[in-house]
């Protein structure tokens, strides 16, 4: 087995699987996902013959036999080498490792085996992202008829979508109900109303409000009745006819304290209470998102709150109730990383001070880092990687200001920031760019969405 990360990347190279993928179609039709082969003729790079060329094919859909353990993150250092020194690409570009994904995955039917994803499309609606999900059997949480169509063009059952925008229009509720989508959620009276009237079958879900005071970003501002207005709320329903299905509960996207879960569980047993005294069997709950993508100092681990979530979940819920969830960020976060190119620089001097730079890159906030306007996000420190090869282990730095390519004065990635010196043409790879990214990315100012590249490093 080759262990070392400098072997591994060796052979990376000579087996030549980076590449922007975006045209194979091959690949949505199939369900066994293997590390990309380059398809493009005119790759200029022919590595040497070699004991790893047999058995590699370059038809993407087909997944490669190796006799070595894939090393993540080397695999993404070797792909966006590929892109920088052989491909030398200008434009700004994702790796997305859809190993990751799997991974993902793994781990939550591992620590909430009671508890189903349902995937929040919002946050990452990539194909390939979407096209993985379903085939590991995850449910969608979508909130609007494009999302809809989306999933159930996939040849997801309608079952296994949860329609969780609280306030829906009325002809989104006509095409869910006529795509047979009936579970959909409400959190008051004039929208359960309006579902009964157009969707008489729905399945509706009371969503209630849960302390999202922890999180980065706080949904119950828009969303939630307070608990203890729900049975006022059952009552409506029953005067009207509505199937209440259950309990739902979103403690804010990108929890960071596990306990807002089992508070929330707690407030969800007593909605529960409440319908049940009503006449209804509730019979589904859905514990919402807010799960963590990646592990961050200081912050709370998927771990820690699945640990909280487990016997919480069984010590208030019997087996009969179905436990969904709506997980977006966890799944995705980690499994995208951007690189962009320093397209122009200009130099501060300050008297009696060292030398200030600004550095102007080709993707911004109107693109791909809109998620530090929306998603509150903060700059991650970049991995450097030099126009040429060398120097990039350099220690000294200074401190910069990094500034997206539009002409607004708005587009500024970080106004303050401690970076070795950098030239035109280097490059600065983020990770962790996944989630509410390139979701809401716009082309202002004329400049292109970032482009995508897919890997995957679980291999079969």
């Amino acid at each position: 087995m080759l262990k070392s990360a400098s072997k591994l990347r060796n052979a990376c190279s000579m087996m030549k699987f980076a590449t922007n993928f975006y045209t194979s179609k091959s690949f949505l039709s199939s369900r066994k996902l293997g590390i990309p082969i380059n398809p493009d003729p005119g790759f200029p790079y022919n590595p040497p013959v070699g004991p790893y060329d047999e058995g590699i094919s370059k038809d993407p859909s087909i997944q490669p036999s190796f006799e070595f353990e894939v090393d993540p993150k080397a695999l993404l250092d070797s792909v966006i080498r590929q892109q920088i020194y052989q491909q030398k690409v200008e434009e700004p570009f994702y790796v997305a490792d859809l190993g990751d994904v799997v991974r993902k995955h793994h781990q939550w039917t591992t620590l909430l085996p009671r508890v189903k994803p349902f995937y929040a499309v919002k946050c990452n609606s990539d194909p390939f992202v979407l096209k993985t999900l379903a085939s590991l059997g995850t449910g969608f949480d979508c909130a609007s008829t494009e999302e809809i169509k989306t999933i159930l063009g996939l040849g997801v059952d309608p079952e296994n979508i949860i329609f969780a925008n609280p306030c829906k229009a009325v002809s989104n509720i006509r095409y869910a109900r006529d795509h047979y989508v009936n579970m959909m959620t409400a959190d008051n009276a004039d929208e359960l109303r309006k579902i009964h009237e157009i969707n008489p079958h729905a399945d509706v879900v009371i969503r209630i409000y849960a302390d999202d005071s922890k999180a980065v970003c706080r949904l119950g501002k828009k969303f939630g009745i307070p608990i203890d207005l729900v049975p006022e709320l059952v009552q409506e329903a029953e005067e009207i006819g509505v199937n209440i299905a259950g309990i739902s509960f979103h403690v804010g996207s990108g929890c960071t304290d596990a306990t807002a879960y089992s508070d929330a569980l707690l407030l969800a047993r007593r909605a529960f209470n409440d319908i049940e005294a009503a006449g209804y069997s509730p019979t589904l709950l859905d514990i919402g998102g807010g799960f963590p993508g990646y592990e961050q100092p200081g912050l709370v681990k998927f771990e820690e709150i699945a640990s909280l979530i487990r016997p919480t979940l069984d010590e208030l819920f019997p087996r009969h109730v179905k436990v969904i969830a709506e997980p977006g960020r966890y799944y995705v976060a980690s499994a995208f990383s951007l690189s962009v190119n320093v397209t122009s620089k200009k130099e501060i001097k300050k008297p009696n001070a060292e030398k200030m730079c600004m550095y102007y890159v080709n993707d911004g906030v109107y693109g791909s880092f809109n998620n530090i306007m929306f998603d509150h996000a903060v700059l991650p420190n970049p991995h450097i990687y030099r126009k040429e090869t060398s120097g990039e282990n350099e220690e000294k730095t200074f401190e910069c200001s990094i500034w997206g390519p539009t002409c607004d004065s708005m587009d500024c990635l970080t106004s303050k920031m401690q970076l070795p010196e950098l030239n035109i043409g280097d490059w600065l790879s983020f990770e962790n760019m996944g989630a509410y990214t390139f979701a809401a990315a716009s082309t202002f100012n004329g400049f292109a969405k970032a482009r995508l590249i897919y890997v995957n490093s679980e291999l079969e």
